[in-house]
């Protein structure tokens, strides 16, 4: 595995390891730069880069702005409602599991899967993310704090899709093992925030 491969597999595993599990409670967000700065969490951090990642590496070249324009969209519709009161239980168990969902999304990007079915999935991932956001929605309005966390989300988005494709062009025939190498640290990072909450 190249020296770029192995960085990153060892990125995502010191964010993993260096930031706490609940990345959506117990601090202030007062702000345009509380919303900007939000998104930051290991679990947030680690699923935008997979979103983009996978997107590269499963979707065709005229379609890859699908899997992040789908997380955009759920995510601000669902903090909206979290931003209303709406919650589910064990959210932030649920969010660390979805940085477990895109680890095997990545492990399995090299095989076929419905682009509905993994967009579904990415919805679903960024409807969760989106509660925990809206819920800690300062009281000065959620616009501001909405327009910082998605821009966050949106750069985090295109730094995972410029991962993917350094990955294809560098790795060329033995990206899919690269990306299950990925995949797999990206499970064991979620499972890691699982256990910390």
């Amino acid at each position: 595995m190249r020296t770029s491969a192995k960085s990153t597999l060892l990125f995502i595993a010191t964010c993993a390891l260096s930031t706490g599990a609940s990345a959506h409670t117990g601090h202030g967000t007062h702000s345009l730069m509380e919303g900007l700065a939000h998104p930051l969490g290991a679990d947030h951090l680690l699923a935008m880069l997979a979103v983009g990642i996978w997107s590269v590496s499963a979707l065709p070249a005229s379609k890859v702005w699908q899997g992040p324009t789908t997380f955009l969209l759920a995510l601000v519709v669902s903090a909206a409602l979290g931003a209303s009161g709406f919650s589910v239980p064990f959210l932030e168990h649920a969010i660390a599991l979805s940085v477990v969902l895109f680890g095997a999304m990545l492990v399995l990007a090299a095989k076929p899967m419905p682009k509905a079915f993994g967009l579904g999935l990415i919805a679903l991932a960024a409807a969760l993310h989106g509660l925990a956001h809206g819920a800690e929605t300062p009281e000065t309005g959620f616009a501001g704090y909405a327009a910082g966390f998605l821009l966050t989300t949106g750069v985090l988005h295109l730094s995972g899709v410029g991962l993917g494709l350094s990955i294809r062009r560098l790795l060329a025939e033995r990206s899919p093992l690269a990306l299950g190498g990925l995949g797999t640290v990206l499970g064991g990072a979620g499972l890691v925030l699982f256990s910390q909450i």
